[in-house]
């Protein structure tokens, strides 16, 4: 049907071939070729907890988002842009547990393509075990055969089942692929990580009910014209999913950054107008990142409003109450405004840091390279107070800043116990007056 006869959109319809006879003959057929045990109700006092001991996964950023390794039997569904380094994480993975036997299953690359990647990552691994292969069946056959202790899948969408008479990436064959994966890895109780393409609109491509299937859902963000990634926490049944790791991009794979603020923040010679240093939160990590600002003269009409990492809405507000409550003149200037390291921050507390670049840029007076900002603007002028200051001001702290910036409507803070400067302010007007006198 080209048509929907309710919504009059084109296009829009999905097949789903739903077979019944295959779906009784599914139900009376294990994987392993017998009749599958029955399930008895278990007091909660009762269940076995003995075999839920997480596996290392050797990578510290990782570790961190799956909430301290792998969890036996549990679903692990990776989403990402095409590029971003789904594939070489995963085979990272792989790679570096010595003491695990890996089956890696791959329906979009040779097993050539993956031996250069190896190559190029250079890590060594003879229990990594390359299968080449779409079709379930195939691939639970092999896998109860080498019995590995994690299988690796790139990726989803290229799966299909002899069960359901429809193509590979259909609605149908996504969401039956996953539960049959579902009901291998619980049974066997073997983790399985998933790779997932995503749709335009930045979603995980196939019906919604995968993301409910799995128990993990990580997404891999970043720019491929820079060379950091994220991958942050979605979902997690295992752990919070306020969680966020960092890689660095590099010609031999994906490096784990242990430290992103000594990285995002640019080492400079001579003060320089229109940077400041902002504490942020990415997840339950603080992390101090520059905020770069360029304020000129409009000489074509309108002028320009560009942001890149930051809410060019936001920006246009926090002009708004620069020009309102501090007297600073944008309606003729032409304002872009960059957060460094190509990230992109949704985190209200670098408030304080965009208006102290803007207004550095405008009186082209460059702010101490030692002072630091932690707090929101709101639309009266008001710097108001964020979470987790504490952690905000002790990554400052480490970092060798001197002074930093935060609303006084925080919960007291005993400034004794930190070295850095802490000026506390409650308008805009104050730190314009801290900041040029």
């Amino acid at each position: 049907m080209g048509r929907c006869p309710v919504c009059n959109e084109w296009n829009t319809y999905a097949e789903e071939v739903i077979d019944r006879q295959a779906e009784r003959h599914r139900e009376k057929h294990a994987r392993n070729g017998e009749k599958p045990a029955e399930n008895t109700p278990v007091p909660l006092t009762q269940v076995d907890e003995t075999n839920l001991e997480r596996t290392d996964t050797r990578d510290t950023e990782l570790n961190r988002v799956l909430g301290g390794g792998i969890v036996p039997g549990s679903i692990v569904l990776i989403g990402g842009e095409p590029g971003i380094g789904k594939s070489t994480l995963l085979l990272q993975l792989a790679l570096r547990l010595h003491d695990k036997k890996i089956l890696y299953v791959t329906g979009e690359e040779s097993d050539r393509q993956i031996k250069m990647r190896a190559e190029r990552i250079g890590i060594k691994n003879d229990h990594c075990f390359l299968l080449t292969e779409t079709n379930t069946q195939q691939i639970f056959k092999h896998a109860a055969a080498l019995a590995p202790d994690i299988i690796i899948i790139d990726s989803v969408q290229t799966l299909y089942t002899t069960y359901i008479d429809s193509p590979a990436g259909s609605v149908s064959q996504v969401r039956e692929c996953t539960a049959e994966v579902m009901r291998f890895a619980k049974e066997r109780c073997v983790p399985v990580f998933l790779i997932g393409h995503i749709t335009k609109d930045g979603m995980i491509a196939g019906p919604k009910v995968l993301e409910h299937i799995v128990d993990t859902v990580l997404q891999f963000e970043g720019d491929r014209h820079h060379t950091y990634r994220i991958l942050r926490t979605v979902k997690n049944r295992f752990g919070s999913t306020s969680e966020t790791g960092i890689y660095e991009m590099t010609g031999d794979g994906l490096r784990p950054v242990l430290n992103p603020s000594e990285i995002l923040l640019t080492q400079r010679d001579e003060p320089l107008s229109g940077i400041a240093v902002a504490a942020m939160m990415e997840g339950l990590r603080p992390m101090l990142i520059e905020t770069q600002a360029l304020v000129t003269p409009a000489f074509y009409g309108t002028p320009q409003r560009s942001a890149t990492g930051f809410d060019v809405r936001r920006l246009n507000m926090l002009l708004a109450v620069l020009e309102k409550r501090a007297g600073l003149r944008f309606g003729t200037k032409d304002v872009f405004l960059n957060i460094a390291g190509g990230l992109r921050v949704d985190d209200p507390a670098i408030d304080l840091g965009v208006v102290a670049a803007l207004s550095s840029s405008y009186n082209d007076i460059s702010v101490p390279y030692n002072f630091a900002f932690a707090a929101e603007v709101g639309l009266s002028g008001e710097v108001r107070a964020v979470s987790r200051i504490e952690q905000r001001i002790t990554e400052a702290e480490k970092l060798g800043f001197e002074k930093i910036f935060i609303s006084k409507f925080n919960q007291k803070i005993d400034t004794g116990r930190y070295q850095i400067a802490i000026e506390s302010i409650g308008r805009v007007q104050q730190l314009m007056e801290a900041l040029y006198g």
